[in-house]
């Protein structure tokens, strides 16, 4: 059937891009009559605009929203991860300026069309069908304007030649218009569609979710961007202040609607129980029927796949491509989690009250205590995955051990490790080292860290979110992945609603007890997670901590990149930024593990140009329409 519907979307393709009225159509092209009189027609067009909606999944990076070779991802760009293939910041270099447009196109036509064949079917499938192709145009213009902030409302087919090409040059609008078009249209997808939907198709708590998402990006904007760029007096870049609250009130109003609709996934959830609370968390994204799922995209192998295992998997499960570790979480991200030793300002405490290593027996000891949504997100050194130990390794420390053993490095010292006293490994072909005891052990075991091999995990760390537990390791290939996307859950309506309210509550609105409701919105998640509970809502006296609980939450989703954006605060942690590591080794005269905290050794700096915060007018769509003005700084 799936090959079938392929088939059909292919003529479909080559149909809709013929845009010249002719008096005899050609007979290779699909018409309207073809399409719009019956409902499988309807379904078609409908799966066309669904495949090309822009989601940021599995195949998502600075390169392309559909990036087969993910070997670029996006965690590297914000903190959450280190990678062997990118080791700067960058931003995204694609224009999905030229991707929109046409998808524009085809909601526009179908919002124009449908209705002239309205009597085949009944109001409410109209309806509904109007609703979804709202919300595909609404979906749309949201990737346009976080990307490029005001660009061409166009919300009608343009038609060439019975228009000229001077009327079809259409200038930028302001980014306000931008964002309030689109509440428009996510407005009537709410009002006109369904209750439910197929598996990866919107209905109206779907539109009230991603409302929710685009209101809060606006209401951000308006309050912490910068960055104006006026064409005219139409200001193309940047919201006034003053319409911070009226978006954060709709974001925090279409959150709220889900109340009681969806729910956070606790099917094998259990009260002070972490083990049952780390498996609840790795299980919900991969459950189909998870209360917690709004949209999916799903994949099916062979129809359609990709390729997120063989790409991040620990270097010991690695499949025959060769590929493996490519996210890698950071110290800095870690340290965000409760449950493990920290000085006072918050880093993870290795060393003791004489300043010596911390002395343990297995590595994962220093995160016995740790919340269990860290060790369902992030793979610990010495953690189990696919019944096996991950075993991450900087060395071998060989040298005394009476009186403790001091720091190797100097706090923050971007040095390499010393070599006396140290046995490593360049690769993962490894010479095995001959114990006190007489057994042997390699220097960096099987998932690295390997000096001279980009393969391992380059932070000490592996990452564990979304990677299939059940996928045997001849299955971890590219293109042979299928585990089913979550676009939007639960949790992030809940985390926009708790940040919504909380903005709302800073500026003072009335109406709601909104500390108190962002406040028992934090608590739902982080009792889930595992984690430390706020006791009141006076302990949520700060933005940040809501922000960071979204950081926790969200990690490993390609959506810490527009919440760093939209915060206006990615280039204030990233000027010349080191991200830290915690690199364990094992003390071959104690018998025991110590862990060193330090900055990543490969000496890969961050820093973020503040150009970025709009991205750049693709030159081919200036050259079109010299009306377009460019975004600052290019």
């Amino acid at each position: 059937m799936k090959f079938k519907i392929y088939i059909l979307l292919a003529t479909l393709a080559l149909g809709f891009s013929a845009c010249r009225k002719l008096d005899v159509p050609p007979v290779n092209v699909v018409q309207d009559k073809d399409v719009f009189p019956t409902e499988n027609g309807i379904q078609i067009y409908m799966a066309r605009m669904y495949s090309e909606l822009p989601l940021e999944d599995f195949r998502y990076s600075p390169r392309g929203i559909n990036d087969f070779w993910l070997v670029n991802p996006m965690p590297a760009n914000t903190g959450e991860a280190l990678s062997r293939d990118l080791n700067n910041a960058t931003s995204e270099n694609f224009d999905y300026w030229n991707n929109a447009y046409p998808l524009l196109r085809e909601a526009n036509y179908f919002i124009q069309t449908l209705p002239q064949y309205a009597s085949n079917y009944t109001p409410e499938q109209v309806k509904n069908w109007l609703g979804e192709a709202h919300f595909v145009r609404a979906v749309t213009y949201l990737a346009l304007v976080k990307r490029y902030g005001g660009v061409p409302i166009v919300n009608r087919v343009l038609n060439y030649p019975d228009e000229s090409i001077e009327d079809l040059k259409i200038p930028r609008a302001s980014e306000e218009a931008v964002w309030d078009s689109l509440a428009v249209d996510f407005d009537y997808a709410i009002n006109n569609m369904t209750i439910k939907s197929q598996v990866g198709r919107a209905n109206k708590y779907v539109a009230a979710a991603f409302k929710s998402r685009a209101m809060l990006y606006a209401g951000s904007i308006a309050k912490y961007n910068q960055v104006s760029l006026f064409d005219g007096q139409t200001r193309v870049c940047g919201v006034p202040t003053a319409k911070a609250t009226t978006y954060f009130k709709a974001a925090y109003d279409a959150a709220k609607s889900l109340d009681g609709i969806y729910t956070l996934y606790k099917k094998t959830w259990v009260a002070n129980d972490k083990e049952a609370q780390y498996q609840n968390f790795v299980d919900l994204f991969f459950d189909d029927a998870s209360s917690e799922n709004i949209l999916v995209r799903q994949y099916m192998y062979p129809n359609s796949a990709h390729g997120y295992d063989a790409y991040n998997v620990p270097r010991q499960l690695m499949g025959g491509n060769g590929y493996s570790a490519e996210v890698n979480p950071t110290l800095n991200f870690v340290e965000m989690f409760d449950g493990f030793p920290k000085n006072a300002d918050g880093t993870i405490q290795t060393l003791d009250a004489n300043g010596k290593y911390v002395l343990y027996d297995n590595t994962m000891d220093i995160f016995a205590d740790a919340e269990p949504r860290l060790r369902a997100s992030v793979v610990l050194p010495g953690d189990i995955m696919k019944g096996e130990s991950i075993e991450i390794r900087r060395g071998i420390y060989t040298g005394s051990v009476a009186g403790g053993i001091s720091r190797l490095l100097p706090e923050n010292s971007t040095s390499n490790y010393p070599t006396a006293n140290i046995v490593s490994s360049a690769n993962a072909s490894q010479t095995p080292y001959t114990l006190p005891d007489g057994s042997t052990m390699n220097p960096a075991g099987r998932s690295g860290y390997f000096t001279g091999d980009g393969t391992c995990a380059v932070s000490g760390f592996s990452v564990r979110k979304y990677i299939d537990p059940d996928r045997t390791t001849a299955e971890v290939l590219e293109n042979r992945s299928d585990q089913t996307w979550i676009e939007m859950r639960y949790a992030e309506v809940l985390l926009n609603r708790a940040e919504a309210a909380y903005e709302l509550y800073a500026a003072g609105e009335t109406g709601e007890n909104y500390q108190q409701d962002a406040f028992t919105c934090i608590n739902q998640i982080r009792e889930r997670a595992g984690a430390t509970m706020l006791n009141s809502a006076a302990d949520l006296n700060s933005i940040n901590i809501v922000r960071k609980e979204r950081r926790k939450e969200l990690a490993f989703e390609n959506k810490i990149w527009w919440d760093l954006k939209r915060w206006r605060i990615l280039d204030k942690e990233q000027n010349g930024t080191l991200y830290r590591t915690l690199m364990p080794f094992y003390a071959a005269n104690a018998s025991k593990y110590f862990m060193d905290a330090r900055l990543d050794e490969r000496n890969s700096r961050y820093t973020f140009d503040v150009r970025w915060y709009y991205q750049r007018i693709p030159t081919s769509a200036i050259s079109k329409s010299p009306n377009l003005i460019q975004n600052p700084g290019y």
